[in-house]
């Protein structure tokens, strides 16, 4: 994983964001919600997607067991 741009304290995260926090593609953090691997966020006011630390945590969580998978 790179360095985090964003902290945790932030109130939420757009997907962009997580995917510059673990170095994904959106098109990989949007397939696991749709398969069910994580749960899914809250929208805002737009339909944005809005992450939040539990989001974070959980897609910590599988990429560490994937990793370890691997």
């Amino acid at each position: 994983m790179k360095r985090p741009k964003y902290t945790l304290s932030d109130a939420g995260f757009k997907a962009y964001q997580v995917c510059d926090l673990f170095d994904i593609s959106k098109a990989t953090l949007f397939r696991w919600e749709r398969e069910g691997v994580i749960t899914q966020p809250a929208r805002d006011w737009r339909n944005w997607r809005l992450y939040t630390r539990k989001n974070v945590n959980e897609i910590e969580k599988v990429i560490r067991a994937r990793k370890s998978v691997i």
